[in-house]
């Protein structure tokens, strides 16, 4: 007990965060929305503020990729029309902004300011956000932790020993920090839920096609990656999610709408911890038998359910799939990125995916179709239960350096399995998860639970975290 004790406060004792009396004080979007129409802070107050936020924290976070200061400074002063004018962002560099340069976390080619938005980045700051600048990434989103040869690793502000997650890391280390509100974040195989989980966010994988795609996105055979935000409190996302459907909507998808408060509506959950291939940790399992004991209290039903609707071989399809991309980025890296291309200078885990693939081309086709059909069984899966609960993490955050890049591709690759062996189901599938903070580990960390539902119902998954957030308030970093 003595020990357990001993490492929450030694890790409540490595907390770093910016919160202050300013502009931003400890409030969310919503609230700052409402500080701002009633003429008690500025866009420009809130723009400097997370500006001298981002300037304390980064240097020991690690998290910024590109700094546009200047330009933010600029923009608050006549901010774009919408719900959330004037808001300080940060945009994930993968996502190209008019004006900066998309670097997608590689040191492989010589980036140029971008010349016009992608859009994703023009819905996104259609809402009326102001971008202060990138986010770092892991290299191509492809490892679920940020950790880079020369600029070394995005920390976790709860704990600088450990990773802040990936591939959003930088957006979520700075989220959590107070440098900012909100962020953008995408998911590829779990990026916007790892760091929301490591994070102590929420975070929102929305349905397949939900929000628009920039073209490498809408290019691939089976579109895994969706954008989304990561955010400090549910209605911020809700909120977020409104006004984007105000900007830009999928007509084959029913509207989110505006969610604003808890459902009523009690429901049949699967609680799951056994991951592709992989079970929880006996630490994490507990976490997540303590969530349905929650959900239980609260009147809905929960089930115990062996296994995910699809077979342990879905995980050797995913990483198929998944060296797939890398062989592409590699082999096209010159017609997409120009002739200052080296792929000499890719680190080793995206070229041993690469490797992989080259050498399972002949396996790569089933492959797809594999990944693409595993939206079959969990449709039905969803036809008995209108939720799916499962700890975002089978085990808790690693440290700095477990999962370097640099490092054997086959032993990197088990350690990521280890780790990630939830949250790339809802990519293949295109179904709509959700990370919420609900968990606290022995040492302290945040540890986040997922819940996932059918094609569309994004609705849904807010009502109910909106109910947990309201019974079970989680843990705040200035605390």
């Amino acid at each position: 007990m003595r020990a357990a004790g001993d490492a929450v406060l030694s890790a409540r004792m490595s907390r770093l965060h910016a919160y202050t009396d300013d502009a931003l004080g400890d409030l969310d979007t919503v609230a700052l929305v409402e500080e701002l129409r009633q003429g008690r802070v500025s866009a420009p107050d809130l723009v400097e503020a997370a500006i001298a936020r981002t300037e304390a924290v980064d240097a020991r976070l690690g998290a910024v990729a590109y700094e546009a200061f200047d330009r933010a400074r600029r923009e608050a002063r006549d901010p774009r029309p919408g719900f959330l004018s004037g808001i300080p962002t940060f945009v994930k560099d993968n996502v190209d902004v008019a004006g900066m340069p998309t670097m997608h976390g590689t040191d492989a080619f010589e980036p140029r300011p971008r010349p016009r938005d992608g859009d994703l980045a023009r819905m996104y700051l259609g809402t009326g956000l102001v971008p202060l600048g990138k986010t770092r990434l892991s290299e191509f989103g492809f490892s679920p932790a940020v950790d880079h040869a020369r600029l070394g690793p995005v920390r976790s502000p709860w704990h600088g020993d450990h990773y802040a997650g990936a591939s959003s890391a930088g957006s979520a280390a700075l989220v959590a920090a107070g440098a900012v509100p909100i962020a953008h974040a995408n998911d590829g195989g779990g990026s916007i839920r790892i760091p929301a989980s490591v994070n102590g966010l929420i975070g929102l994988k929305p349905t397949r096609d939900r929000l628009p795609m920039d073209r490498m996105e809408r290019e691939m055979p089976v579109r895994i990656v969706t954008d989304g935000v990561l955010t400090r409190s549910v209605r911020d996302t809700a909120a977020f999610y409104r006004e984007a459907e105000r900007i830009w909507r999928n007509p084959r998808l029913a509207p989110i709408g505006d969610i604003t408060r808890p459902s009523r509506r009690r429901l049949r959950v699967a609680m799951i911890t056994r991951g592709i291939g992989r079970e929880a940790s006996p630490e994490v399992r507990e976490l997540t038998l303590r969530t349905a004991e929650l959900l239980e209290s609260l009147g809905h039903r929960v089930d115990e359910v062996e296994r995910p609707p699809v077979p342990d071989s879905f995980a050797d399809r995913f990483i198929l799939y998944w060296s797939m991309l890398a062989m592409l980025v590699v082999g096209m890296g010159r017609v997409e990125f120009g002739r200052t291309w080296d792929p000499a200078r890719l680190d080793a885990f995206t070229l041993g995916l690469a490797r992989h693939g080259r050498r399972n081309a002949h396996r790569i086709p089933a492959a797809v179709v594999a990944v693409a059909r595993s939206r079959h069984p969990a449709a039905r899966h969803h036809e008995q239960y209108d939720v799916t609960l499962t700890p975002t993490l089978a085990t808790t955050t690693p440290e700095v350096g477990h999962l370097d890049p640099a490092g054997d591709y086959e032993e990197l690759m088990e350690r990521i399995l280890d780790w990630v062996a939830f949250t790339p189901l809802q990519n293949a599938t295109g179904e709509p998860a959700i990370s919420l903070p609900l968990a606290t580990t022995s040492t302290g960390l945040p540890q986040g639970m997922m819940l996932g539902s059918g094609r569309g119902r994004e609705a849904l998954l807010l009502g109910l975290a909106y109910e947990l957030e309201e019974a079970a308030p989680w843990a705040r970093i200035q605390a």
